[in-house]
């Protein structure tokens, strides 16, 4: 269905986007700073199903209307970029509830459900404006028309850049989650950490409401 060159020009070309870090990764590294390593793979599962939702949204012909409507763009952009901030402002209000007691018992264990942060991760990635650009204005490019069974091209070759960014996500954030258990030796350094993961997503959040789009 589709050829081994287009699937590996489009793996490469996926790769090119996902080490450049985006909305995702740092999303990810802030969860980890702040809850630690297995809220950093539900996370990073979660972007995952979210960003196979655009994969799922161009395919269906969703994601060519969000490109090209500013109006539709934009209110997806400020409706991630909202959720990121309010993230955000809840991790750093609560940077001094994390105790070292409490790693010591449960060294993985999240703030939040897993069901929850995992729900969390989709809400980022289906709203990741990279994302949105990358699926609806790349992904078609690379699908052979005279082949026939569009869509179905379009959900394999998504599968591509979901597989690497899975693992590069996880691997962003096992790294950043390792960092922390450093910081747990102190609940100041602890609450600094915490702190820090909150204003990450509130700069992010701040960021993605003012990226334009990639015209």
């Amino acid at each position: 269905m589709v050829s081994t060159d287009r699937l590996l020009a489009f793996a490469a070309m996926s790769l090119l986007v996902i080490v450049i870090p985006g909305p995702s990764v740092l999303f990810v590294i802030g969860r980890a700073l702040a809850h630690g390593r297995r809220t950093a793979v539900a996370t990073a599962l979660g972007n995952v199903f979210g960003s196979y939702a655009l994969v799922v949204a161009v395919a269906l012909g969703v994601g060519a209307l969000v490109e090209r409507s500013a109006a539709v763009f934009m209110a997806v952009k400020l409706a991630g970029a909202a959720y990121l901030v309010f993230l955000g402002v809840q991790a750093f209000r609560h940077r001094k509830d994390m105790k070292v007691s409490d790693m010591a018992a449960s060294p993985a264990g999240p703030a939040r459900g897993d069901v929850r942060t995992v729900v969390d991760g989709i809400l980022v990635g289906v709203t990741n404006p990279k994302g949105i650009v990358f699926f609806a204005a790349v992904l078609p490019q690379f699908v052979d028309h005279s082949a026939g069974h569009l869509p179905a091209q379009m959900l394999l070759l998504g599968l591509v850049p979901i597989s690497i960014g899975l693992v590069t996500d996880t691997l962003w954030g096992l790294g950043a989650a390792a960092a922390r258990s450093w910081f747990a030796r102190s609940e100041s350094r602890l609450s600094m950490v915490g702190g820090a993961g909150g204003f990450a997503m509130i700069g992010l959040g701040v960021t993605v409401a003012a990226t334009g789009r990639a015209d």
